[in-house]
């Protein structure tokens, strides 16, 4: 098996199974690839598209293939010497499916469940509420669209709602139990057939009596509270003893089933009729859940929540026995061999991640039976700037946000940021706006709106702290949740890590909260500051009591920064949209080449292993469309004078919605970004694929800024009236001089885009750590964010592409012919494979080699790796826009590079693209000669 090298991520759906990544693994080793990464593929909700909403973690996803299938795939993986990475959730479940037995168990049976332990539900008001109601409860209730029925399929009661389906508490089976009972002892031949025998009435009272000692059990059942361990299993055992024996009396007596069937339609009640509905609702009150309006979810749901989709709960994680039980599978794969690396999903919502990993650690070395080193395990966790990932975390490093960033930055011109951000604001006729000031005002809002039951529940902890010290008793809850709400759009990072059972907190920890605390006062002058220093100094006390509003501050603070920063902010603040990516900062226009080496010797001395991305299945659009959106910032005053032509082509086919125009400048200026970034080549106009992918971005673009419509309060009209925008803007026939002009700028961005894209693929594949390809970026990939991002791969193309680049025997000859047809993207995945098959070989000169920064000059990054006696060196032009003053010239041309060189280790070199011969015996190479033939050069030695 091959050492971790590289990765190429799969999307598994039903769409995309077993199967078919095993037809996918000769090509992925023909590619180079090392590990194959795969989305999660456990038992998720039926239809899933994505596999994060996972049902039960202990089996495997039928929709992806069978047992069987999964072997398959491992023995492929296994014959070409390769391995994989599997994508695990640890921090929810999907529990909008009936296959995730435990949550049903819950409802079923609230406190005294034997799965209650593994849900974070806050049991205060002694019921679960469930917001799936399109309606108010009553309303729902009177119009008919509940009903108890009788599920074969469950051998059970249920309460169903459309297709939704929830189980009734066994204890509360007495209400038609009885009636039917009644029914029955008024008159033993209901239900029998007119013909009736006297034998019938004896086993009819023999029925009878099965009943009522069925109905004796329920009445003995341990009750719905917290029970220890023996009352759980009677409670457990009996109910379904109760269940079988309904079942069965079902089935033996017509009688009982009539009866049963009589008393259920009537107890549903009658449209029109308000009181027939009185026992329904009876019914569905004595339940361990409330039923609820689908809005009330944003204030008064009471299971934490991955973010705020109410059909993912949170798993109490730090308790041993979820742990375990949910883990079985997952071991059990890595003791067989059959898994050799996991990227953890989310560890921001666990409660204590750092104690999460060193468990996860013990287990899989307990699976393996190897000690001397730690199992392979990437984490996705978001690093702001200068944030540094905690060191007590035994694991490899992230999944490469931060990476992704800093490669970005290198094709931003930095010393237009003052001019673009004049275009941009002057564009929206409004005054400088910082991101940072946007991003705290955005945090408040979802705190207000998408997940103000958290931040309430925050409130109601540290009021009953404050209530305990006479020093604090006074601040009021109202005032106590706005200074939460102020403290944690004010905190610089996701969360912080202070021990949930100790509260020892780090230095990073302790600068993160009183950041927060002081940025709080400063944008609250009129507030008292007590109440901010209040909470700082809970969340650093280090005393018992406090520990719960701490664990949950800290559980909150990263779905916060996430909602409102990553899907509010980013769709706001447009000036380069091509900045607005997961862990990037927007306020930070471009990075230096200096800074990109401070951060790769960084990574190379402490993470060597983690991972690099450039996209992934959660980036807003992929590497190639931020490629070209980068190009604009080298062209501001193309981008300037392009801006207003095109306004004005455009401006009549704006509309008025209820006084407001659609689209507003800033979402007509988010458009004209996305099309440069996006166009397909080959296409001169656009075709009604590319138009309604456009569409479906801008829809999602305008629900997730939040500013004229929203996933909660949609808009209809206004959404309509920029989606029509957008289509005419599109149509030929409608806007023939807006898209004739719009070609010009266009071709010149994807030029260009070119060799970004291909720079920052040589430079990913040559930096410390293991590259990762998310599926069909080898070729050029134009995708917006999900669900564009996860369409179809052509694979049969990228194989067949790939198998007449492996067949080339002139390598110089086929790298200036893939210059020459460089639009068809096989140019991208020659890079790709050259780089990744050397990785595979020598992983060492990879994965824990040196990193030397090279000077190059301002317009090419470059940097040697070392290892066992051979010297790798990459170099790729930055800012060719710049460098050739926007003439659209090829970098590889003589009068390109002039006199600039790139020093290097002394000695002979073969360039990995070209098959040339290179002599560095003065420790310098004209960059002229570099880049004679191909426009990213990787150099090796010895």
């Amino acid at each position: 098996m091959n050492a971790f090298a590289s990765t190429y991520r799969l999307q598994f759906h039903a769409g995309f199974t077993f199967n078919d990544a095993t037809r996918l693994v000769p090509y992925l080793h023909a590619l180079g690839v090392s590990h194959m990464y795969a989305s999660p593929y456990l038992r998720a909700r039926s239809g899933s598209t994505h596999g994060y909403d996972v049902a039960d973690p202990n089996s495997l996803n039928p929709e992806l293939g069978s047992a069987e299938d999964f072997s398959a795939l491992v023995a492929a993986l296994q014959h070409h010497g390769m391995g994989q990475l599997v994508d695990v959730v640890p921090n929810h479940m999907g529990i909008g499916d009936p296959g995730n037995y435990r949550w049903r168990d819950v409802l079923e049976n609230g406190p005294a469940s034997m799965y209650a332990r593994f849900f974070d539900i806050n049991w205060r008001g002694g019921k679960i509420v469930v917001p799936t109601l399109g309606d108010q409860y009553g309303v729902v209730l009177e119009n008919g669209e509940l009903s108890v029925q009788w599920s074969e399929d469950d051998g059970a009661f249920i309460i169903a709602y459309y297709e939704h389906r929830f189980p009734v508490a066994p204890d509360s089976y007495l209400l038609l139990l009885e009636e039917v009972r009644e029914r029955l002892e008024e008159d033993p031949r209901r239900g029998l057939a007119a013909a009736w025998e006297p034998q019938d009435l004896g086993r009819r009272h023999e029925h009878v009596q099965e009943l009522a000692s069925i109905i004796t059990g329920v009445r003995h059942l341990p009750p719905r509270r917290p029970l220890d361990a023996a009352e759980l299993e009677e409670r457990n055992r009996e109910k379904e003893i109760i269940k079988r024996r309904i079942r069965r009396l079902r089935t033996e007596s017509n009688g009982f089933r009539d009866q049963l069937d009589v008393v259920l339609d009537d107890i549903n009640g009658q449209r029109g009729d308000t009181h027939s509905f009185d026992r329904l609702d009876q019914l569905i009150e004595e339940q361990s859940y409330r039923l609820a309006f689908w809005r009330v979810a944003a204030e008064e749901i009471n299971y934490r929540r991955f973010f705020d989709i109410t059909e993912l709960a949170a798993v109490r994680m730090e308790d041993p026995i979820v742990f375990q039980d949910t883990h079985r599978l997952l071991l059990r794969l890595i003791g067989e061999g059959k898994i050799q690396g996991l990227r953890i999903d989310h560890p921001d919502g666990l409660r204590d991640p750092a104690g999460y990993f060193r468990t996860l650690q013990e287990s899989c070395a307990a699976a393996t039976g190897k000690t001397d080193e730690p199992f392979y395990i990437v984490v996705e966790k978001i690093l702001e700037v200068d944030e540094e990932l905690r060191t007590d975390w035994p694991v490899a490093g992230t999944t490469g946000y931060e990476f992704l960033n800093a490669v970005n930055g290198l094709f931003v011109a930095r010393q237009h940021e003052r001019f673009f951000e004049t275009i941009y604001f002057r564009f929206l006729r409004q005054g400088v706006q910082r991101f940072s000031d946007l991003a705290n005002s955005t945090k408040k809002m979802v705190m207000l709106i998408s997940l103000a039951s958290e931040v309430n529940e925050l409130a109601l902890l540290l009021k009953d702290i404050a209530n305990s010290d006479r020093k604090h008793r006074d601040f009021t809850l109202n005032s106590l949740a706005f200074a939460v709400r102020e403290v944690i759009a004010s905190l610089p990072i996701y969360r912080t890590y202070i021990d949930p059972v100790t509260g020892e907190s780090s230095r990073p920890d302790r600068d993160a909260i009183q950041t927060a605390v002081a940025d709080a006062k400063r944008r609250n002058p009129r507030t008292d500051p007590s109440i901010f220093d209040f909470i700082g100094q809970t969340l650093l006390s280090r005393d018992p009591g406090h520990l719960e509003f701490v664990a949950r501050f800290q559980q909150t603070t990263g779905p916060v920064m996430a909602k409102g920063t990553e899907d509010t902010a980013f769709y706001v603040f447009n000036r380069l949209i091509s900045l607005n990516e997961v862990g990037g900062e927007p306020d930070q226009f471009g990075r230096s080449i200096t800074a990109f080496h401070r951060h790769n010797t960084h990574r190379a001395r402490q993470w060597p292993a983690a991972l690099l991305a450039s996209s992934t299945h959660d980036t807003k659009r992929s590497e190639d469309v931020r490629a070209r959106i980068n190009v604009l910032s080298e062209l501001p005053r193309d981008w300037r004078s392009a801006l207003t032509r095109w306004s004005r082509l455009n401006g009549r086919k704006k509309s008025q919605v209820n006084g407001r125009v659609a689209p507003d400048r800033n979402e007509e200026y988010l458009l004209y970004q996305t099309l440069l970034g996006a166009w397909p080549f080959g296409c001169a106009m656009p075709d009604p694929e590319f138009v309604e992918r456009v569409v479906g971005f801008m829809r999602k673009a305008l629900k997730e800024a939040k500013v004229h419509t929203s996933w909660i309060t949609p808009n209809d009209a206004y959404e309509e009236s920029v989606l029509q925008f957008v289509r005419t803007v599109l149509d030929p026939s409608e806007s023939a001089a807006f898209l004739e002009d719009l070609a010009p700028l266009r071709e010149r961005v994807a030029f260009f885009g070119i060799f970004n894209s291909l720079s920052q693929t040589a430079l990913k594949l040559g930096s410390p750590g293991v590259a990762d390809v998310y599926q069909g970026q080898e070729l050029w990939d134009f995708s917006l964010v999900d669900p564009d991002n996860r369409r179809p791969v052509d694979f049969e193309q990228r194989e067949r592409e790939l198998r007449s680049i492996a067949a080339a025997e002139d390598r110089l000859a086929l790298a200036r012919e893939l210059v020459d047809t460089r639009e068809d993207g096989r140019i991208k995945l020659y890079v790709t494979h050259c780089l990744m098959c050397m990785r595979r070989e020598q992983p060492g000169l990879f994965v824990g080699a040196g990193y030397t920064p090279l000077r190059a000059g301002r317009h090419a990054c470059a940097f040697a790796r070392s290892a066992d006696g051979a010297t790798l060196v990459v170099a790729a032009p930055v800012q060719i826009a710049t460098l050739t003053r926007g003439a659209t010239t090829v970098p590889i041309a003589a009068e390109v590079w002039r006199e600039d060189s790139l020093v290097v280790p002394a000695g002979r070199y073969c360039n990995v693209f070209t098959g040339q011969t290179l002599d560095a015996e003065r420790g310098a190479l004209p960059l002229a000669e570099v880049f004679s033939d191909f426009p990213v050069a990787a150099l090796i030695a010895g």
